[in-house]
């Protein structure tokens, strides 16, 4: 997995942040660079399809527990969709 991805993560899906609903977590990635926007969607893409990437790994990144792989997912499917493809809810992680 790739640094910057890792990090994007590690910064704004953590435990800490990742249950905050303010709104702005589109509007911060997109004031990036196009390169690095770039690099989280394919990172994105990556762990969407990759079968292995599962709830250890994802607790690992933001200690964020996840039941199953199909919730985790289902919420990654969720974010890559408001993060790239306009939704209109940032979705939230189990427990919210």
């Amino acid at each position: 997995m790739e640094a910057h991805f890792r990090n994007f993560f590690r910064v704004y899906l953590d435990l800490e942040r990742g249950y905050e609903n303010t709104g702005n977590l589109r509007l911060t990635l997109l004031s990036f660079s196009d390169s690095y926007v770039k690099l989280i969607r394919e990172g994105f893409e990556r762990i969407i399809s990759d079968d292995s990437f599962g709830p250890a790994e994802y607790e690992g990144l933001t200690d964020i527990e996840f039941p199953d792989r199909e919730t985790l997912h289902a919420y990654l499917r969720d974010m890559f969709d408001y993060l790239f493809n306009g939704a209109p809810e940032q979705p939230m992680p189990p427990g919210y």
